[in-house]
């Protein structure tokens, strides 16, 4: 990996408060796509390897907390402050339904094959909604003693993560809706995600990035970083993992040794939100200064809009900037 080279992220402009979530889909015929949740409550939608915004999603009457994609990117999932979660066409930007809570929704994910909704609210509620009834009655599951913050389909469906403000994290048999297993924590989680072969959930809380087997629900491992962490991604073929918090800094660390690898400061606010595109070519990350940055994985690599100029080893991989407004 070229160390030696300087990081040199691109940066999506457009959102007016802190990004607090990013998704990126899986990838599609298009290429990846990659959306963002604002506390300016105006979801956006933009090309994953690029940043170039696409559409803003208009209709939510309050602070944006959680987004998805389904796998086919044709539709996205946002859940708000204003007690709702809504579904979109990605595509027209249409609204297609709205969800009603009786707080405000933190968290959305949808299943592989897009027949499902999950919803994780202020409710302390896990609640999972029929996209082929949207009018009907959820699925509700109870037991959580605080406001979720994540909840994630299994990589089949069977069972649902979740992770809440009473600092545990938990697992649910998705058909009967019970308990299977769960895990208690020092500190409420902040975030959560499920690798891409769905074998391990990464966790952060507190200062600590937590890897969780989802076959066993036990520690794999645990790493403590400089301050408190807010969001933690593991690349497809887990070999580093991404992380950020409360610092502005972006942390790379390899996954087997538990050893940084490199960490720069690219942000001006805390880091909320940090994820790997499908293909593990680079990283998104979203800060409390309103922005969006993608950074690549492995520094110099023409990639995108990043064109390695010289092979040298003093070379800079020096990409435009799209500038991406609503």
């Amino acid at each position: 990996m070229a160390t030696n080279l300087r990081q040199t992220p691109l940066t999506c402009s457009g959102h007016t408060r802190p990004v607090v979530h990013l998704a990126f889909s899986k990838l599609c015929n298009d290429g990846y796509f990659l959306i963002s949740a604002s506390k300016d409550g105006k979801p956006m939608l933009r090309q994953g390897d690029t940043g170039d915004w696409i559409g803003t999603f208009e209709g939510h009457k309050g602070a944006v907390w959680g987004v998805a994609l389904n796998s086919e990117a044709s539709k996205a999932a946002t859940a708000a402050a204003d007690f709702t979660a809504k579904i979109w066409d990605a595509e027209k930007g249409e609204e297609l339904h709205t969800f009603s809570h009786n707080h405000i929704v933190k968290t959305v994910d949808f299943s592989a094959d897009s027949t499902n909704l999950l919803t994780g609210s202020n409710e302390k509620l896990i609640k999972l909604f029929d996209m082929n009834k949207p009018e009907a009655d959820p699925q509700v599951f109870t037991g959580h003693g605080g406001g979720l913050k994540q909840v994630l389909f299994s990589l089949e469906g069977s069972q649902i993560y979740s992770c809440a403000e009473d600092k545990t994290i938990r697992c649910w048999d998705k058909t009967s809706g019970q308990e299977v297993h769960k895990m208690e924590l020092s500190n409420n989680p902040t975030g959560m995600e499920l690798s891409t072969d769905g074998q391990i959930l990464t966790v952060t809380y507190g200062n600590k990035v937590l890897f969780v087997s989802t076959e066993k629900f036990e520690q794999i491992k645990e790493a403590t970083m400089p301050c408190q962490m807010y969001s933690a991604s593991l690349h497809p073929d887990l070999s580093v993992f991404i992380c950020g918090g409360e610092d502005f800094k972006m942390y790379k660390y390899d996954y087997a040794a538990v050893t940084e690898v490199e960490s720069f400061k690219g942000h001006f606010g805390p880091v909320h939100c940090v994820r790997f595109s499908p293909d593990g070519e680079i990283y998104a990350s979203g800060s409390e200064d309103g922005t969006l940055r993608l950074w690549q994985t492995t520094v110099g690599k023409t990639y995108g809009l990043w064109k390695c100029i010289d092979a040298t080893p003093d070379a800079n991989a020096t990409p435009s900037k799209p500038e991406a407004t609503a």
